[in-house]
């Protein structure tokens, strides 16, 4: 690790998250339509996903290919997790009364 970070710093990111979630949190407040919600909530989720990465695991001062490994790593998991999940879903669905 190269780089030498401030509390002030941390103190700044954790501030943004925050802000983040509580934009989060209106955004699900405002009954805007379900497609709007879900485009804006993931957008916020990538970008604090982002900033926790860089900045409280340190990946900032790693190199590329071990950003690129633990980056496809979590997609990569994400995915397979949501492809198991799906069969469960549809037959919850396929249950509930309507």
């Amino acid at each position: 690790m190269e780089g030498h970070t401030s509390y002030r710093t941390y103190w700044m990111v954790w501030v943004l998250l925050l802000i983040l979630t509580i934009v989060m949190i209106f955004v699900e407040a405002a009954r805007l339509p379900a497609a709007a919600t879900v485009l804006l909530l993931t957008i916020a989720m990538f970008v604090k996903a982002g900033m926790i990465g860089t900045w409280f695991m340190h990946l900032r001062y790693e190199t590329r290919a071990l950003v690129l490994a633990v980056v496809l790593g979590t997609l990569i998991t994400a995915a397979f997790l949501w492809f198991l999940l799906i069969p469960d879903a549809l037959a919850t669905l396929e249950m509930s009364p309507r």
